[in-house]
């Protein structure tokens, strides 16, 4: 018996001209790197540690077979990171990377369990260079397209202190949420017991729609407490080597200056595997390959991940990431 329920939802949910429009833009930047000296590399997508990081569900299988006879646990990646940084280690130069990546519970307008995402390494590149870059490959993605203004570069205690009034890194929970209550949003059962989940509250439903109107805007020097694979910034050890990139209010990309030692990277992971024990989070292993590549060294390196489909998003002057996918989750 047929389902009429699927008599359309086997189409593409992206049209013809998007789809070739995502092709456009991947050979875009593999010109891009290419002309650059980067190296394309791929990296597996199940692997059998994973990001501990406690704002950030798996996806988790299981493989049986020789070598797993009675079964090995496995993750698919959130990012392709851990593995990108081996290869650094093991004098890969500098990297970039095409591939899925997988988040558990992520669904809406801007995000789909399932989604594309580039990352790059750029050994003795520091932020600023590495910014320059991106701007680069985004104002080479969106000539023709759309004249963006210049590029701004701000400070998330600036960004806050220009949109509420308040200063991020110095205010108390108490004061975060009386912030948050003043702003309008509901707080009522949230009983967030640190700063950061206020912190990201007012940060995705107040700041962030305000950041890059129709230009690429950096916002840099994060908390420490949200830069776990970060160096701490020298010049204010209450901040990271951190960026975050912004169109028109929409996240694109995050940077780091990577961390590069072992042991402060151990201590950060366990730190996050105390949050998600607290919180009733799946405990995934660490990563002790990724820990062996730090403690033999990578080099001095900044690194960015991008959303891809919500670039093509943007250059397609589509709503919804459904626009301009073949096949969300809804089709699959």
């Amino acid at each position: 018996m047929n389902d009429s329920s699927h008599h359309e939802d086997w189409r593409p949910s992206a049209s013809l001209h998007n789809l070739r429009l995502r092709a456009s833009v991947l050979n875009h930047i593999r010109e891009f790197f290419a002309h650059r000296d980067v190296l394309e590399v791929e990296t597996p997508l199940l692997c059998s540690s994973t990001n501990p990081d406690p704002h950030i569900d798996y996806f988790t299988t299981s493989y049986i077979g020789p070598q797993a006879a009675k079964g090995a646990d496995l993750y698919l990646q959130s990012s392709p990171e851990f593995a990108m940084k081996r290869l650094l280690a093991a004098g890969s130069g500098a990297i970039y990377q095409i591939c899925k990546a997988f988040r558990q519970g992520e669904r809406g307008s801007l995000h789909n369990p399932e989604f594309t995402i580039l990352e790059w390494y750029r050994p003795g590149f520091d932020l600023a260079a590495l910014m320059a870059e991106i701007e680069a490959l985004l104002h080479g993605l969106f000539a023709g397209q759309r004249v963006l203004e210049p590029t701004q570069i701000i400070t998330y205690q600036n960004a806050f202190q220009n949109t509420l009034a308040i200063d991020p890194l110095q205010a108390s929970v108490e004061q975060l949420v009386h912030c948050a209550g003043d702003q309008g949003l509901d707080v009522k059962g949230l009983g967030f017991e640190e700063r950061d989940g206020w912190l990201d509250l007012l940060m995705s439903h107040r700041v962030q729609p305000h950041l890059g109107h129709n230009r690429l805007t950096f916002v840099s020097e994060y908390p420490v407490s949200q830069a776990a694979l970060a160096q701490v910034n020298p010049h204010n050890s209450q901040t990271a080597l951190r960026f975050e990139l912004f169109i028109d209010g929409i996240e694109l990309a995050n940077g780091f200056k990577e961390l590069a030692n072992a042991e402060e990277q151990r201590h950060r992971f366990d730190l996050e595997l105390t949050q998600r024990a607290q919180q009733n989070q799946e405990q995934p292993p660490l990563d002790e390959r990724l820990l062996q590549a730090l403690a033999e060294g990578i080099p001095e390196c900044s690194g960015v991940a991008m959303g891809l489909d919500r670039v093509i998003m943007l250059l397609a002057k589509a709503t919804v990431l459904d626009e301009i996918l073949a096949f969300p989750m809804n089709r699959v």
